[in-house]
């Protein structure tokens, strides 16, 4: 079986066959502006899948469906996007409706943090385990769960955003309007507060020079400057951060009580530097309940290719 799998995100598109086994074909691209209305974009990405089957129907061969991962509140059984804040016109977009009428071809859509799971968990890091969570730590955190080998969604295909469940009560302001989420400690954007805050308190941290280096603080310089300087300020830094980041593992693994945890997105590019610190956090404080199973914590595999073929095995 051979399906179109798209990821969509805040600045372009991206799709590209996948078969069942998780071979992806060559990848087609579509811009997007969060000022252009959402059903002028889905025409345009449904020319763009018909000229892309056409073009390399030799070679793909037969496409059975399209899979859509998109960001945002989706409801994933009627196919529409309720509200995305990166894509602010295209709500209540039916694109379900649109992409099928256009193209003839079955559509399913998901979160794309749900999509990406998916992908990482059948074809990824996640090695087909039965119970696996996965966290994009980014801008926000995005979530999705696989429970028993299946996408898990709640109801009208709006849950696991475990982002926003809450880690700090009356905590820092998050996009969400709520106080204390999770994802405002855990994200990129927690992380790059929390070392602008202590560039400004220690103008004479190596994290400085390191942001001035990279034009811009970001998610790599508490990072980058505690592992190569050992500077004592930004040691604080990612301490805290993988702080922020263990507890709210260890309230997953409570709920959950999953085989795997999986982490992508930026921050998790920190590779074995972030990886293996939070996995002894959260060992050290039994995995959330004294004898709990272990809960292995891994970086996914998949990278930028997890939403694209994620989106296509939410038809196999």
């Amino acid at each position: 079986m051979t399906v179109i799998g798209i990821d969509v995100g805040g600045t372009t598109i991206k799709g590209a066959a996948v078969t069942s086994e998780g071979k992806m074909f060559k990848t087609f691209t579509v811009p997007v502006s969060k000022y252009e209305k959402g059903v002028e974009v889905m025409e345009r990405l449904a020319q763009a899948v018909n000229d892309y089957i056409a073009t390399y129907k030799d070679e793909i061969g037969t496409i059975e469906g399209i899979g859509m991962g998109i960001p945002g509140v989706i409801d994933s059984k009627k196919g529409v996007v309720c509200a995305s804040a990166n894509l602010p016109l295209w709500t209540d977009l039916k694109v379900k409706e649109i992409i099928e009428k256009l193209t003839g071809l079955p559509v399913k859509v998901s979160n794309d943090a749900n999509a990406a799971a998916l992908g990482e968990v059948r074809f990824g890091a996640g090695d087909n385990c039965e119970t696996a969570i996965m966290l994009t730590l980014g801008t926000g955190v995005g979530c999705g769960v696989v429970l028993n080998g299946q996408l898990f969604e709640g109801n009208e295909g709006k849950g696991a955003e475990l982002g926003h469940s809450t880690l700090i009560l009356g905590g820092r302001k998050c996009g969400c309007g709520r106080k204390g989420c999770f994802e405002a400690y855990a994200s990129a954007s927690g992380l790059i507060y929390d070392t602008e805050q202590m560039i400004e308190k220690h103008p004479e941290s190596k994290m400085k020079k390191i942001a001035i280096q990279f034009g811009k603080v970001n998610g790599r310089v508490a990072f980058k400057a505690a592992r190569e300087y050992e500077d004592p300020w930004a040691i604080k830094v990612v301490d805290q951060y993988i702080s922020y980041l263990g507890e709210g593992l260890l309230n997953i693994c409570n709920i959950f009580r999953p085989n795997l945890i999986i982490l992508s997105g930026g921050v998790a590019n920190e590779g074995d530097y972030l990886i293996e610190r939070v996995q002894e956090y959260i060992k050290e404080r039994d995995y959330g309940y004294k004898n709990s199973p272990e809960v292995k914590v891994v970086q996914g595999k998949l990278g930028y290719d997890s939403g694209k073929i994620g989106a296509a095995a939410l038809f196999f």
